[in-house]
């Protein structure tokens, strides 16, 4: 009997950052290698990833990296860890093909080349152990769920999936295979419970391309189409839909032109005519009724690009009277508040809004439906709920008991946390450190809370800058200190406030030149305490503070 252990190191209480290790007897094997998109609160950061430490301490026991898809959440990850340890990555044609666009941009990963393409056909052995895919419907093409079968049972991780009866030929999921692989023994589940809460039917893409071209055909002006970029399936309905108005379409941004070239290379996307799509130079000389423009924004993210659009900061387009802005992807929870402000911007500048969440239910995740369908197909032992926040793991256990899966054989875990099967039964077994890596231009890592918690009060009350001059042996301040600020008060009103800052500045720091044990880290504190106390005193704000404390002599200047 095997010993094996599954360890979620990111996707559990949390949107995105999928990344789950099944150890079996000492074989590793990586399901997906995701990243997340900060929140409001991560000023200043670009993207965040799992803490990878577990993974690069065991790097010599990695079987090999399994991708279900090629969205950020399953493959944005790769970059950060197989530029230092080469180890077979293996996924679909279109999903491989993405993680080499994500690798391009890091010079170590972009050498790596390791990479495998399968399909839901194959099968690789690893000596007591076997890996195999079956085909999931989801919104990218070359989506496949996981199979890992142990001496003790098949582990099998879903990713991202969803049932559609009146899916095409290229998403369609393989209904026999799950069937197969449940009549032997699935020992534990990892599924997607990204919209467990829904109790409601998902639309079929069939529904969503017949409504994506309706509301584009009774359109009289520019229709400015927001979507995500690796939304293949929707960009292809996009298409097709512009093609039947007689309308062509813009690419507005380099990730969405690279990822479309990208999948009509692989035949993953199929031009409906061969002129479909226009250059953004050619925006400027097509009429209004010909144009519909495809807007992903930077990262995949659309409503920062339309909030430029609608303030006329974007580089290409502006929107004015008559333009209809069509949102085709569903909005989060945690964005809500911002495609309201982001609709308000819209109206003001002239356009209107739809979006396609406002008439139909479109997800690419199961509903609560889909999710026991799953179940009942692959009848688990033990379920790992995965990919979403608490409530949503919360509510997918729910759905579980309704069909027979007993409380205590499903896991909610928390990042980090192990989950051990030996002598016949699946228990907790301990932690390892699996916290949030945070990504800040070419800086991997060296972004921690003290320089978040920097940024936020930097943000929220400003910058207060204290500078003096000091000669130590003489025991006397040079000059008087310079009280300058940032973000904090508006200096013009504010002058007696200053000049109260300033004398306590002076107070502060001639004690500390009085003191026998001078020390500069001593000063520099007291300055910071003190100034810290006043300014809270008069204004009811903690800026971020910082004394700059010069030393003359007769021979030299210098900056301590």
């Amino acid at each position: 009997m095997s010993k094996i252990k599954v360890i979620a190191l990111g996707g559990v209480r949390e949107n995105g950052k999928n990344m789950y290790a099944i150890d079996v007897d000492g074989q590793i094997f990586v399901g997906d290698f995701g990243l997340k998109y900060p929140d409001n609160e991560l000023l200043g950061i670009d993207i965040v990833i799992p803490d990878l430490t577990y993974l690069e301490e065991n790097a010599d026991k990695i079987a090999g990296i399994f991708l279900t898809h090629g969205h950020a959440d399953a493959v944005g990850a790769l970059p950060y860890f197989v530029g230092e340890h080469p180890v077979p990555v293996f996924g679909s044609e279109l999903t491989i093909a993405l993680a080499k666009l994500a690798a391009a941009g890091n010079p170590q990963a972009k050498k790596f080349n390791d990479y495998h393409v399968i399909d839901e056909h194959s099968v690789i052995d690893f000596g007591k152990n076997k890996v195999s895919f079956f085909r999931t419907t989801h919104s990218i093409p070359g989506s496949l769920g996981i199979d890992i079968e142990t001496p003790s049972g098949q582990i099998v991780y879903t990713g991202d999936f969803k049932f559609d009866q009146s899916a095409s030929p290229m998403y369609q999921t393989d209904l026999s295979r799950l069937a197969k692989i449940g009549d032997g023994k699935v020992l534990a589940l990892l599924s997607d419970s990204a919209n467990a809460e829904s109790p409601y039917q998902n639309a079929s893409e069939h529904e969503i391309a017949t409504k994506i071209e309706e509301t584009i055909k009774y359109q009289s002006g520019r229709v400015i189409v927001a979507s995500v970029a690796s939304n293949i399936e929707r960009i292809q309905q996009v298409l097709d839909a512009a093609a039947a108005t007689n309308r062509r379409v813009v690419l507005t941004g380099r990730e969405v032109e690279k990822i479309v070239r990208t999948a009509i290379r692989l035949k993953d996307i199929r031009l409906p005519k061969p002129d479909i799509l226009a250059s953004t130079k050619e925006l400027k000389t097509l009429k209004d009724e010909e144009v519909v423009i495809l807007e992903t924004g930077r990262m995949g993210e659309p409503l920062k690009s339309l909030q430029r659009m609608a303030t006329s900061r974007h580089r290409l387009v502006h929107i004015h009277e008559g333009d209809l802005v069509f949102i085709t992807t569903s909005i989060s929870h945690a964005m809500e508040t911002m495609a309201a402000k982001t609709r308000d911007m819209i109206y003001r500048a002239g356009g209107e809004v739809k979006a396609i969440s406002d008439d139909i239910h479109a997800s690419g995740h199961a509903n609560k439906a889909d999710l026991q369908l799953m179940l009942n197909l692959l009848k688990p032992e033990y379920l790992i709920p995965v990919q979403g926040e608490y409530r949503l793991l919360a509510a997918h256990q729910e759905i579980a008991e309704e069909v027979g899966i007993p409380e205590q054989n499903i896991f909610i875990l928390n990042p980090g946390d192990i989950v051990s099967y030996e002598k016949g039964k699946m228990h907790n077994a301990g932690h390892v450190d699996a916290g949030n890596t945070m990504i800040d231009g070419i800086g991997v890592g060296d972004i921690g809370n003290i320089v978040l918690r920097d940024r936020k009060m930097l943000a929220e009350d400003g910058i207060f800058i204290a500078v003096v001059t000091i000669d130590r042996k003489k025991k006397r301040i040079v000059s008087t200190p310079k009280i300058s600020s940032r973000g904090f008060v508006y200096i013009k009103t504010s002058k007696d406030l200053l000049a109260e800052a300033g004398e306590l500045v002076t107070k502060t720091v001639q004690k500390q030149l009085d003191n026998k044990e001078f020390d500069w880290s001593t000063l520099k504190q007291s300055v910071r305490e003190d100034l810290s106390h006043f300014l809270f005193d008069q204004t009811k704000r903690r800026p971020v503070i910082l004394p700059v404390i010069m030393e003359v002599n007769q021979n030299s200047t210098k900056r301590q």
